[in-house]
């Protein structure tokens, strides 16, 4: 039983839940009044809370094109690097060791329920919906922003309304969750102070469609994590659309030991990958998939320790 523990104690994957815990406390640091940075990341995080000691870069992108609280149409220079440089040097690993929204689906993994095994097929056409939610997300922040700089943009802002200036976080599931929905819970806990639980409670359904647009997509997300491990990952998340294709140039990267893998007999290392990496079909010298996570599930599950990280 000692030796049981002290190997999970030793595994790469016990280490990768401490950092994302931590990680999330220090994204969570206005709680010790740390006050605001304005450090970018590649991850899925909220703008919505007043101290917010870090941004993520897909919504820091979209409010730049969309000229953010009336200030002048510029290229996101800022978020742009961000994407670049964590891409190049460290690869898709944020979203597998830092992101608050991969901790909060992986946490739901844990609920006992019998996970959905989707067919090679389905999953490699699934994988472009990312893409896809990317490629609405740049066409209207671009095309808004093209509007905005030759004075046309009246109509067309009118048209977009709420979606103008961050169509993706407007209904990010990380926003309704840590944003949101805590900002909700702690007015009607001021209101209740003030007003009979009842009155309040009537006030509910006076809550704007988009508020239960927000909460059905959020739901929705979190159940399909549920079933299917890193759902939202693997087929939705437009933050590792952009983060895959910069993958696929990482300094980061695992190799696979010949010698030691034993791929006629085992596939350890594939059954344990929550991304669905066909582990054994890349070159064994260094390989980067596009979908890699870096979790290094893979790396503990091998019993030959035939797998191990490369950098560069």
């Amino acid at each position: 039983m000692k030796s049981k523990i002290k190997e999970n104690l030793f595994k790469f994957n016990t280490l990768r839940r401490i950092v994302q815990f931590v990680s999330f406390i220090f994204f969570s640091a206005m709680i010790f009044n740390l006050g605001a940075l304005s450090l970018l990341l590649p991850v899925l995080w909220t703008w919505g809370l007043e101290a917010n000691i870090v941004g993520d870069a897909l919504t820091a992108l979209q409010f730049t094109f969309g000229g953010w609280k009336n200030t002048n149409v510029t290229f996101p220079w800022l978020a742009a690097s961000s994407f670049l440089i964590t891409g190049i040097l460290l690869g898709k690993s944020l979203c597998g060791w830092i992101c608050p929204f991969g901790l909060i689906q992986d946490l739901i993994g844990f609920i006992k329920r019998k996970k959905m095994k989707l067919s090679p097929r389905t999953h490699e056409s699934m994988i472009y919906v990312k893409y896809a939610v990317l490629s609405i997300v740049l066409f209207v922040s671009v095309t808004f922003s093209a509007t905005e700089l030759i004075g046309i943009s009246g109509s067309y802002k009118s048209a977009l309304g709420i979606f103008a200036e961050a169509p993706f976080t407007t209904l990010s599931p990380a926003e309704t969750l840590f944003a949101t929905l805590p900002k909700m819970i702690l007015d009607f806990r001021i209101a209740t102070l003030e007003k009979p639980v009842l009155d309040v409670l009537s006030g509910i359904a006076t809550l704007p469609p988009l508020f239960w647009a927000q909460l059905f997509i959020m739901a929705g997300v979190l159940v399909f994590a549920a079933y299917v491990p890193r759902g939202w990952c693997k087929y939705i998340c437009p933050h590792g659309a952009i983060m895959a294709i910069l993958n696929r140039f990482s300094f980061l990267g695992l190799r696979r030991d010949l010698v030691k893998c034993a791929k006629g007999e085992c596939r350890l290392c594939v059954e344990a990958c929550p991304m669905n990496v066909r582990i054994l079909d890349l070159p064994w010298e260094k390989f980067s998939d596009p979908e890699c996570i870096y979790c290094l599930r893979c790396v503990d599950a091998c019993p030959d320790k035939a797998i191990r990280l490369k950098y560069p």
